[in-house]
């Protein structure tokens, strides 16, 4: 294959990007700075390997190969042949524009970089980094391997070569592609998880429903809907008279708070924030944390059958 991958970043998105790539037949390297974040990040991606196995859809042999398409390193000039290099480090501006500067430094003229920040906007890295003609975002989602869509965004100078490198990149790690015509705060999915994420909490405060039948309403009306159809084809089956009517009755009422809620405030303070500190909304030990794993994966494991095979 003519691109050669890279993936600045041993994290969580960085060890998924890489289980994909190599996973597609792109012998990838990895930076990482700290043997730390190296060493998580093999064990991750090994891990990746291995849930793909432990569902059918890899072999062992299947695992062997991809892994010997991955190098993980701290050597910068390692990044010397790298065509597409994704960015996955840090939601810190400082820290981004050294990797920039280091990525620009190590590789020829013309190598794309893609950041995957799902908040910060295209043109404020742009210009943080030389040549922003062949920069742009490519934010992916969680579990970067398994679930497909991937967001492109432009900024300003983005090179038209530059979005057809990256588009045509990703198709061939079967992504389904959103390209936004400009760049906003969150993107697409974020703005809309957001403005779900405002409403259930405002809900909750309010004493109207508990986390757990917010959570079946969802997933029982408009997860299994919108897995199928878009939310805008919905709108337009349900008709603009209805969709009026409906709107007429429920936005006075609907939460538009421009402040963090108390819930989220309160939560910081105690230190209940979410599954890794055991407590958040739910409360999580080993047998719920596993049980979670298992069905955040089960709806994307299907996706990944053309890919796994690959030796």
């Amino acid at each position: 294959m003519s691109e050669r991958v890279a993936v600045y970043g041993t994290g969580t998105i960085g060890s998924g990007q890489a289980t994909l790539s190599i996973g597609n037949g792109f012998e990838t390297v990895v930076l990482g700075h700290s043997k730390g974040g190296q060493e998580r990040c093999w064990q991750t991606i090994s891990q990746n390997w291995d849930d793909l196995i432990a569902a059918g859809l890899a072999t062992t042999h299947a695992k062997g190969a991809a892994l010997n398409r991955l190098t993980i390193t701290d050597d910068p000039a390692a990044l010397a042949e790298c065509t597409f290099v994704f960015e996955a480090v840090a939601e810190n501006p400082t820290v981004k524009r050294d990797v920039y500067q280091t990525i620009r430094r190590n590789t020829a003229a013309g190598t794309v970089i893609a950041s995957t920040t799902s908040s910060l906007e295209a043109d404020v890295l742009a210009g943080l980094c030389e040549d922003p003609a062949h920069f742009l975002v490519a934010h992916p989602f969680q579990p970067v391997h398994l679930q497909p869509l991937v967001e492109v965004v432009p900024c300003t100078a983005t090179a038209d070569e530059a979005m057809a490198q990256a588009k045509a990149l990703l198709v061939m790690l079967h992504r389904q592609v959103v390209i936004l015509r400009k760049s906003v705060p969150g993107f697409l999915v974020n703005r809309f998880a957001q403005a779900l994420f405002r409403e259930s909490l405002d809900l909750l405060e309010k004493g109207v429903a508990t986390a757990e039948d917010i959570d079946r309403a969802v997933k029982y009306a408009m997860g299994m809907r919108y897995a199928s159809i878009g939310l805008l084809e919905y709108f337009d089956a349900v008709g603009f008279d209805l969709e009026k009517t409906i709107a007429e009755n429920t936005y006075p009422s609907l939460c538009n708070t421009r402040e963090v809620q108390t819930i989220v405030k309160k939560g910081i303070r105690s230190g209940c924030t979410g599954q890794k500190a055991g407590k958040g909304l739910y409360s999580w030990d080993e047998e719920s944390l596993a049980d979670f794993h298992a069905r955040l994966l089960k709806p994307f494991l299907p996706s990944v059958m053309e890919w796994s095979a690959r030796e």
